[in-house]
């Protein structure tokens, strides 16, 4: 069975002191970045020895569209989101057709060089005020951003990958970037309910598999960020929204998250608040440390259940599938 920390490595291939992190049994998962990438052959190499590494093991990766795209060269380069969305005032069918294609292309293009999971869709607001956020995002308006996320889902399902919305409850009213500060969005639980929760609201009623917790302090609602506070992801992610799919931590070697404590007391708080998987990213010291400060975590079996359901799935016949994805790739060609 995997375990709940997903981990990151250095190049095109584990070293030797990469690959005994990742047969540690608390590791369940490796995120890929651009530096792991040189080919599509040298890709599907990797994800062929990652898997036969650890059975079971989730291989992920970052990969929007837009200027988040992890893998460039042999890849289609696939719009922003934030263009599919502009488009939408002009020609709303045209704009779900091309959030479908994009999720469509993105995920078979990934599961046919072996990769599990991309961290996908944004359902954050665009409010012109993040910087880090900005076009990752599809719109301001909620009902917008929900109806391409799920068209977007709706391409990734059909080519047999989950979807994995963030950053929750959302990103995109701070000015902060997460990765260097402490976000704090210090406006009332009723003013994000009303806009900035709908869209995950709406894609978990469409069966979102997955979700990832913004590393924010909505400090006028909980005095915990999100991503290790039991309110947002037991009390409205379980509770009021009902969601039963995975909670992802957001990275934390983030600087949002390291007010926590070590890497295993943050690993900790994020699982005891209600996280299935914790990642760590760009810190193999830290990584050792959080794997030995975690040993003999008592690992809920609801977590391995939900992460279980997150393996890539046969939708379509091989033939019906390459059909689609020329389908989809005309429908992208010049939108990019």
């Amino acid at each position: 069975m995997s375990g709940p920390v997903m981990i990151d490595i250095a190049g095109f291939s584990p070293t030797a002191e990469e690959m005994d992190l990742i047969r540690n049994p608390l590791v369940g998962g490796v995120i890929l970045f651009t530096r792991n990438y040189d080919a599509p052959a040298q890709l599907q190499s990797l994800t062929a020895a990652l898997h036969a590494l650890r059975p079971g093991l989730l291989i992920a990766v970052d990969h929007e569209g837009g200027r988040v795209q992890r893998f460039r060269s042999g890849f289609t380069e696939l719009p922003s989101m934030g263009s599919i969305g502009q488009r939408h005032a002009q020609d709303p069918a045209l704009a779900l057709r091309l959030a479908e294609a994009a999720g469509f292309v993105l995920a078979w293009e990934l599961r046919a060089l072996g990769v599990d999971l991309s961290f996908a869709p944004v359902l954050d607001l665009d409010y012109g005020r993040s910087a880090v956020i900005g076009n990752r995002a599809f719109h301001r308006d909620p009902e917008i951003v929900s109806q391409l996320a799920v068209a977007l889902r709706r391409g990734l399902h059909a080519a047999g990958f989950a979807a994995v919305g963030k950053h929750f409850p959302g990103h995109g009213f701070v000015e902060a970037d997460s990765h260097h500060d402490l976000p704090v969005d210090s406006r009332p639980y009723a003013a994000i309910e009303s806009d900035d929760l709908k869209p995950f609201q709406t894609l978990v009623q469409d069966g979102l598999e997955g979700i990832m917790p913004a590393h924010i302090l909505y400090d006028a609602v909980d005095n915990r960020p999100a991503g290790f506070s039991p309110f947002w992801l037991q009390q409205v992610l379980r509770g009021r929204l009902g969601f039963d799919g995975v909670i992802f931590s957001d990275d934390l070697s983030m600087k949002g998250a390291v007010g926590a404590g070590t890497p295993a007391e943050r690993a900790r708080a994020a699982l005891d608040a209600g996280c299935d998987m914790v990642l760590l990213c760009n810190d193999p010291v830290a990584a050792r440390e959080l794997l030995d400060g975690l040993a003999g975590y008592p690992w809920p079996a609801e977590s391995a259940r939900r992460l279980a359901m997150l393996a890539p799935a046969q939708r379509l016949t091989p033939a019906a599938g390459v059909a689609r994805y020329h389908a989809a790739l005309a429908e992208l060609e010049g939108h990019a």
